[in-house]
């Protein structure tokens, strides 16, 4: 009985832990746009959503449980080592300088300052902002401070107090009716649509970077072997069950939102507005404070993760140089104005995308041919280039006359690649081929050792 209850302890324990890597700027200004986006068509919108937003990370944390990896490096080092030290760069640039922690202070700065300050100055107060919000995670990263984990145990549940205040508050007083306009990207494929859109939380690869923590912390407890992924599977999906009801409370506080708002630039600027219209400028200001501070945990937890996954593929650079790195690099970006980070984003998650959700795959079913190279690199080497061309199909290189031509004909010619899904026949028709190529190997290596 007693054992009972401290697993049940541990599980509930752990799926805390898994919700707060989840949870960032992402998954709060995203589902609110989605809403107002997808308007009548919310739900099927929603279903989408919620596979990319939640069940994708959380296959993430069990590909690296079952595998037991030590981090993304090891995930991707069955294609070749070269690939897996590639892939490494590329996820954490991705989820690092390039679009993740710029994205942390454009939401700061979107819901907790930029409402009270006048137009000509937004530029101005970004840049300040950003300056003092990335040299302040890059000194308490580089001494290491306690204050992360002081922040996150008290200003967090404050934060999700705040929010849920805000849900309830849409629920018994909503702005609008669920009945309203739908976007153009909506009006077809609407669960695929919403898959896409899912993509931007950025959680699918970023659990492949942030799993082993999880990992670590299981095996903390006491648990190891096959224990490790049995409490990440009850734990993680006790957590995926909140994070999906909170999707869909926020897509709907989005949806409803249309009665009174119009479609915002973004996600953080309609987050922003949903709050001065329930609890005038003092709630807009406390929110944005809360959530400054919240993001702010996500932002110094991606700097320690950049840096010391970067110091140990290239441990010339030291770590400490290495967060120099994401921190100048996250300033410059983060100028660019949240609406611009996430559309120069979403390119990129359709290239980085469809090889994550390869490797998870891969992982998952490694079992069958003991991580064999030949399959990895049959599926991968099939998806590369359709991840590709979607990415091409919805860069502003797209409008290019040269750009143009490629994609419509890669449209026409692979199946589901006008719906920014054409890698996933190349890459079952590369998983077989790899498969097949692996069983023939093994046959002809039997048939040497035993030629009777």
């Amino acid at each position: 009985m007693e054992n009972h209850k401290q697993q049940k302890h541990h599980t509930l324990l752990v799926a805390s832990l898994i919700f707060g890597m989840f949870f960032g700027a992402g998954n709060l200004i995203f589902p609110v746009q989605l809403g107002q986006n997808a308007g009548s068509n919310w739900f099927l919108a929603t279903v989408g959503f919620v596979i990319t937003g939640t069940v994708v990370p959380f296959l993430a944390m069990l590909a690296v449980a079952t595998t037991r990896a030590n981090g993304v490096y090891d995930i991707a080092k069955p294609v070749a080592p070269w690939f897996g030290t590639l892939f490494l760069v590329m996820l954490h640039l991705t989820i690092g300088p390039f679009f993740g922690t710029p994205r942390t202070a454009a939401t700061a700065f979107s819901m907790g300052v930029a409402p009270f300050l006048p137009a000509k100055f937004q530029t101005l107060g970004m840049l300040i902002f950003s300056a003092l919000f990335f040299g302040l995670a890059y000194f308490l990263s580089f001494k290491q401070s306690n204050i992360l984990a002081w922040i996150g145990k008290y200003l967090n549940p404050l934060f999700l107090v705040l929010l849920l205040i805000i849900l309830v508050l849409g629920l018994v007083l909503p702005m609008g009716n669920l009945h309203q306009a739908v976007g153009s990207a909506y009006q077809h494929h609407v669960v695929l649509q919403g898959f896409l859109d899912g993509y931007n939380t950025m959680d699918g690869i970023a659990l492949l970077a942030l799993a082993v923590t999880v990992v670590f912390a299981v095996q903390g407890l006491g648990y190891q072997g096959n224990q490790v992924p049995k409490m990440i599977a009850k734990a993680g999906l006790l957590s995926i069950v909140a994070e999906a009801l909170l999707y869909a409370a926020l897509v709907l506080l989005g949806a409803s939102s249309l009665g009174t708002l119009k479609v915002a630039a973004n996600g953080g600027d309609a987050f922003s507005q949903i709050v001065a219209h329930y609890t005038g400028n003092f709630g807009t200001l406390f929110t944005g404070l809360v959530v400054t501070l919240a993001v702010f945990t996500t932002a110094m937890g991606l700097f320690a993760s950049f840096a010391q996954d970067m110091h140990r593929a290239f441990p010339k650079v030291s770590y400490v140089n290495w967060l120099r790195v994401i921190a100048l690099g996250s300033f410059v970006t983060a100028n660019a104005g949240l609406t611009n980070i996430v559309t120069w984003a979403v390119p990129v998650l359709m290239f980085m995308y469809p090889i994550a959700l390869s490797l998870i795959t891969l992982s998952l079913l490694s079992k069958f041919f003991n991580r064999d190279k030949v399959v990895y690199r049959g599926m991968l080497l099939l998806v590369v280039g359709p991840a590709l061309l979607d990415a091409l199909a919805n860069s502003p290189l797209a409008t290019m006359s040269w750009a143009a031509t490629l994609v419509n004909t890669y449209h026409n010619v692979v199946p589901f690649a006008s719906l920014g899904m054409g890698w996933v026949v190349p890459g079952l028709v590369g998983l077989g081929l790899g498969y097949g190529g692996y069983v023939i190997k093994n046959r002809l290596a039997n048939a040497v050792v035993n030629p009777d």
